[in-house]
């Protein structure tokens, strides 16, 4: 079976290429955006991969990130517990997932990150209780906030323990695992 070829000719519909040999590819249409399937081209059967993303891993900073942000989460969590005069777990869990993003954003895949991110998250959820049983105690007594933090932190380190209870330790474990989730899963 052969092909047969274009007749040659006048052109048809007033088109001077129509009877145009065919060795030349042919001009793309006006008005198709760029990019677009031409007709009379083969499309691909697939779209190209994204070129991949570089792979972070830097512990060290992902570590300083994650510390910053535990510090300035044990501030508020301290400031709502303070103010509130009642612990509010969902806030503890807020806490470790804080951490937890600011460690994987910045540290990226670091296989020991997530450890890292639990111990600060834990820490810093005691630096909350503690700052908000300091103001408590330093509202109880009309006393300065600074006083009894840093002048009689036994006293507070003591009544946190009087107030310490089995769900303490719970938003204590639950804020360990949002951390190191959250840590894994920003890393990525």
């Amino acid at each position: 079976m052969s092909q047969s070829t274009p007749p040659s000719g006048p052109p048809v519909d007033n088109n001077p290429y129509a009877g145009a040999p065919t060795d030349q590819p042919p001009v793309p249409q006006q008005g198709v955006p760029q990019g677009a399937p031409q007709p009379g081209f083969p499309v691909a059967p697939f779209a190209p991969a994204a070129p991949a993303a570089p792979v972070r891993n830097n512990f060290a900073l992902g570590l300083v990130a994650a510390l910053g942000a535990g510090v300035v989460s044990a501030v508020l969590y301290g400031l709502v517990i303070g103010l509130t005069k009642h612990e509010i777990g969902y806030a503890a869990v807020g806490v470790g997932f804080l951490v937890g993003i600011a460690a994987g954003r910045v540290g990226g895949r670091s296989q020991t990150l997530p450890v890292a991110a639990v111990l600060l998250s834990v820490g810093a959820i005691y630096l909350g209780q503690l700052i908000g049983e300091a103001m408590i105690i330093a509202k109880q007594y009309s006393v300065g906030f600074s006083e009894v933090f840093f002048d009689h932190l036994d006293v507070v380190q003591e009544a946190w323990k009087a107030e310490a209870d089995p769900l303490t330790f719970v938003f204590f474990a639950v804020a360990a695992y949002v951390a190191f989730q959250s840590t894994r899963k920003a890393g990525l």
